[in-house]
């Protein structure tokens, strides 16, 4: 059994969230929470607060069966990017430099091990 969580529109850039993303690939839920809850990097309370929602999706998605955390493992991770905010900034000589604001997507799938 597998459940999916997704959070869309992230204020950081898909470059910096995969750094994150690729770290828990495969692992189980136990390890994978511990190292995003120590990680460093800013991007990484936005997955684990993903990687949560997923586990929780896959306890509430079935009331018969009793899933242990221990039992669970991250089967797919992966960002997208998402829309990209155009602005502006004044540069020498009356020009103007474009700044991008990215934004992603993250998708985190939960499954039991067989």
């Amino acid at each position: 059994m597998e459940a999916k969580s997704i959070h869309k529109y992230i204020g950081t850039s898909p470059r910096k969230m995969r750094l994150v993303v690729d770290i828990i690939r495969g692992k189980s839920v136990d390890q994978a929470i511990e190292i995003l809850h120590f990680s460093p990097k800013h991007s990484s309370k936005d997955a684990e607060k993903v990687l949560r929602s997923a586990v929780s999706n896959l306890m509430n998605k079935d009331d018969n069966t009793k899933h242990e955390i221990s039992d669970l493992f991250v089967k797919e991770a992966f960002v997208n990017g998402g829309p990209t905010l155009k602005r502006i900034s004044p540069a020498p000589m009356g020009r103007a430099y474009r700044i991008r604001k990215r934004s992603n997507h993250v998708t985190i799938v939960v499954a039991t091990k067989k």
